[in-house]
């Protein structure tokens, strides 16, 4: 194993979450609590504008480390998994757009990662899926939730009773990736869809995730009040007084922002 398996690279405003535990990136214990630190840096960072996350060009992850799990009775599966759980949802709330560059396979605890990303752009060769029940479990790290939300509930049900991985071309057909491309382009293709996040209207991004994700949990009205209430929020700061004056005097685009 690499000496550091979970590295944050910051170049040009854009981070790159790189997990690194050949041969399979397999998500032990250590590596998910890592993940969550990263999430964390690269949330609090004002340096950081978006955040792609990848497992390199052969394997995103596949999925938890079997054997580390083997050994856990049920009294020590209840004191880890919130710990578990809050390193994944570190993830799934970093206050920017994310991208999981998927490459080769996403399984189980690998494919939750990714759920956990606000877009995936996978390989044509990609594989994902949640394939836990086929070892007398569920997925643990979100995959019921987050997936069955992404997809729809029938779909995510048909996934998790079979357990039955899925094509990069079915996951598109189904929502549950954004884009496929050719293998060597995932990490590029993912990472120009980030910088183009770099020098925009970080607060009103960050309101727009948090309106869009709190608001999928709740019913409409609640959601619509979560929209007015982030919405008015943002007429407090000063990237909404530079958007309207600019595109006044300049037109549509060509705001400079400035993260306050």
């Amino acid at each position: 194993m690499t000496e550091d398996p979970v590295r944050l690279e910051v170049s040009d405003g854009v981070a790159t979450l790189r997990i690194d535990r050949p041969k399979v990136n397999a998500l032990d214990f250590d590596l998910q609590d890592r993940i969550g630190a990263a999430a964390r840096e690269a949330s609090a960072r004002d340096d950081i504008a978006a955040v792609v996350i990848t497992g390199g060009p052969k394997v995103f992850a596949a999925g938890a480390d079997i054997k580390e799990m083997a050994a856990l009775d049920h009294a020590d599966m209840l004191r880890r998994s919130k710990h578990l759980v809050d390193s994944f949802a570190a993830v799934a709330t970093i206050g920017k757009p994310t991208v999981a560059a998927i490459n080769g396979y996403a399984l189980g605890g690998g494919c939750e990662l990714a759920l956990c990303a606000d877009i995936r752009i996978a390989a044509e060769d990609a594989t994902l899926g949640q394939p836990e029940v086929k070892l007398g479990v569920i997925p643990g790290l979100g995959g019921t939730q987050r997936l069955a939300r992404l997809i729809g509930p029938s779909r995510a049900k048909e996934l998790i009773f079979s357990g039955r991985f899925v094509s990069a071309e079915e996951a598109l057909a189904i929502g549950l990736v954004n884009q496929v491309v050719p293998p060597s382009d995932v990490l590029d293709t993912a990472t120009a869809w980030a910088r183009q996040f770099v020098g925009g209207a970080a607060l009103a991004l960050r309101a727009a995730k948090e309106a869009i994700d709190l608001g999928s949990e709740v019913d409409l009205a609640t959601g619509l009040e979560i929209e007015r209430q982030q919405f008015a929020a943002l007429f407090g700061t000063e990237d909404r007084a530079i958007g309207m004056r600019s595109f006044i005097e300049h037109g549509p685009g060509k705001a400079e922002f400035r993260g306050r």
